[in-house]
């Protein structure tokens, strides 16, 4: 199925109920008064994060969502009744927002999670409530109140403790293989990845993390170009990123340090807050050179880039590397925790 990130859908609350004009009719009462009962609320709308969801593709069928309007009021103060609430399901991670007035409406982060996105209009009114001492028998009543009506623009965003950050071919999907039960397509053409793959990492009893598999991104991401720029976002919930370089590229001409400066400089382009996000070196495919002359790249890549964070030497085809690399970032979200 294609991944789906993105949807816009109207939701629609049921109307409240029309108020009754009625009065008592009952043998030897011949003033028998107002009788009227009120109308039903309508039905609100509510979204509800749901687990098991992980796209939002089943939004292009369904587009418009309408709770149930409310009853009219009854004879002998019966109240109508009221319509019933409609839970739209999405996936966990979902973000609602207003269409047209771009505010954000709320964070779906947690599966079971509610948002009321549309009120249910107010039940009108029946004739009873307009009893007073000087109008005694009153042949009004109220109008439903109209539900609320909202175009919604609805965006998920993965949730995920770790991203995989890096060009196409850099090893990402590789590199979730080994370290995870997750099984993205691996090959040796670009795009390989063309939507999220998240994994969980185990480290050790009650000791794991989820990991994310994003789209390589290329040079020109944050204007569009490629694929990546529709994943970008869902980096912003990780709280670290690996940065994959390729150490063996296949071109002979490819420069893996101007490839990591550019891939930096799109996240800069895309949010400064997602560029502030601690980030960690992982040169990948050493398994291709020599020990010696993998060390030497790696300290030649780590000194152009002029890097002063964590460093790290894998294979994610052999595993070397990699069981280091998953206990060392186990460690670095626990001190984050404990932060908090």
């Amino acid at each position: 199925m294609k991944f789906v990130d993105e949807a816009t859908v109207k939701v629609r609350a049921g109307s409240g109920g029309a108020g009754k004009v009625s009065f008592r009719r009952e043998k030897f009462v011949p003033f028998g008064g107002p009788d009227g009962g009120d109308g039903g609320h309508g039905g609100s709308v509510f979204l509800r994060a749901q687990e098991g969801i992980n796209t939002l593709a089943d939004f292009r069928i369904a587009r418009t969502f309408k709770a149930a309007h409310g009853d009219p009021g009854g004879s002998r103060d019966c109240t109508g009744r009221s319509g019933a609430d409609l839970y739209v399901a999405v996936p966990t991670g979902t973000v609602v927002q207003d269409a047209d007035t771009e505010e954000i409406l709320g964070d779906l982060k947690t599966a079971g999670e509610t948002l009321l996105v549309a009120q249910g209009g107010k039940g009108g009114w029946g004739n009873t409530k307009f009893k007073s001492s000087t109008n005694r028998t009153p042949r009004k009543a109220g109008p439903g109140l109209p539900g609320e009506q909202r175009a919604l623009k609805l965006e998920l965003k993965v949730l995920a403790d770790v991203g995989l950050l890096g060009l196409p071919n850099a090893g990402k999907s590789t590199l979730i293989r080994a370290v995870s039960a997750a099984r993205p397509k691996v090959a040796d053409y670009p795009f390989t990845t063309l939507h999220p793959h998240l994994g969980v990492v185990s480290v050790g009893e009650h000791r794991s993390f989820v990991m994310a598999d994003i789209p390589g991104l290329i040079e020109g991401a944050a204007e569009g170009a490629g694929l990546g720029i529709r994943f970008l976002k869902h980096l912003q919930r990780t709280r670290l990123l690996l940065h994959l370089v390729d150490i063996a590229p296949l071109d002979p001409e490819a420069d893996p340090v101007n490839d990591a400066r550019a891939i930096a400089a799109e996240i800069r382009k895309f949010s400064v807050e997602l560029a502030g996000k601690e980030r960690w070196l992982v040169l990948n495919k050493i398994d291709l050179l020599e020990e010696a002359q993998a060390r030497k790249r790696a300290a030649e890549i780590v000194r152009r880039l002029r890097w002063k964070g964590p460093v790290f030497e894998v294979s994610a085809a052999t595993g070397r590397g990699t069981r280091e690399l998953c206990a060392r970032v186990m460690d670095r979200l626990d001190e984050l925790a404990a932060r908090r």
